[in-house]
């Protein structure tokens, strides 16, 4: 039960006026940490899911070849690819998507007739669930028969990729971890110093007969109320923060970056982190106050 008496003016200590902003400070940091895992997860679940089981072939003009040529040796790159076993679909990818990754860096006109790019056919290839075939047999027998063809095994650098995105969410746990502690130490001292102010009114408590777990009481009601202050102005940072991080995020046309948006279900997460501190604030002044209390007896 959290006791608010006021037997003890922790209220006007200054050793606590500040600890709300840390804690809060603190919160903001973790919540930060949190959604960058939360995003990570999100964003490579989607990438195994939308890449997995699927190739792209590539045909770069040949030097001296037109556009007819290329087209005519993409047809033949499909055909060859369809007849493959393992393979279920192979289709040219359009120029309006073509158009649209090229986009962000060489304009709206990158496959106009003015520009007279070379810009290379796009072959989507999609597996047969739950197959598996020689991708690099595969891309040896493309370059011997379609003079410019390549193809890209999206499982090598997808595999890389979510290897990075687990490392940057282990660091991410880490530096949670790291914030849990710096938390915990800013409390333990925050409540030894309002013990050190208050060391002549907690004897004389004792004197008159009050236990170790009143005194503990008036500390830890104390802390609660300062880490859920603490808390909720660190969560609050952070949703500010998030959203205007997604804001700056939709402005990017092109998907270069992983979706910022968070779900109902991971809001609710960072939404935990204020009580949580309040309770880490209240369970870590209890055991000081009883700790230090133990030795006055």
């Amino acid at each position: 039960m959290i006791s608010t008496s006021p037997a003890l003016p922790l209220s006007r200590d200054a050793s606590s006026r500040f600890l709300p902003w840390l804690i809060g400070f603190m919160v903001w940091l973790a919540a930060m940490a949190l959604a960058l895992v939360m995003i990570l997860s999100a964003a490579g679940q989607q990438w195994r899911t939308g890449l997995a089981g699927t190739l792209t072939v590539q045909i770069i003009p040949v030097a001296g070849a037109d556009s007819a040529a290329t087209d005519a040796l993409a047809r033949r790159a499909i055909k060859l690819l369809r007849a493959t076993p393992g393979i279920a679909s192979a289709a040219s990818v359009p120029d309006v998507q073509v158009a649209a990754l090229l986009e962000p860096w060489l304009g709206k006109d990158a496959l106009s007739a003015d520009m007279n790019l070379p810009v290379p056919r796009l072959i989507d290839v999609r597996l047969i669930a739950g197959g598996a075939i020689d991708s690099d047999a595969l891309g040896a027998q493309l370059a011997a028969e379609i003079p410019g063809a390549t193809l890209d095994d999206h499982g090598l650098w997808l595999e890389r990729l979510v290897a990075l995105a687990r490392a940057l969410e282990a660091i991410a746990f880490a530096v949670v971890g790291l914030i849990g502690l710096a938390a915990i130490a800013t409390v333990v001292f925050a409540t030894r110093t309002g013990l050190a102010i208050h060391h002549e009114v907690v004897e004389l408590l004792h004197l008159i007969g009050a236990q170790d777990g009143y005194v503990a009481r008036q500390f830890q009601g104390r802390a609660f109320w300062l880490g859920l202050e603490g808390g909720l102005i660190g969560t609050v940072l952070a949703a500010v923060t998030l959203v205007l991080l997604g804001y700056l995020a939709g402005r990017i046309e092109a998907s270069l970056l992983p979706p910022l948006a968070l779900s109902v279900q991971q809001w609710a997460v960072l939404a935990a982190i204020a009580p949580a501190a309040a309770l880490i604030s209240m369970l870590t002044a209890r055991l000081t106050v009883q700790r230090a209390v133990g030795r006055m007896a």
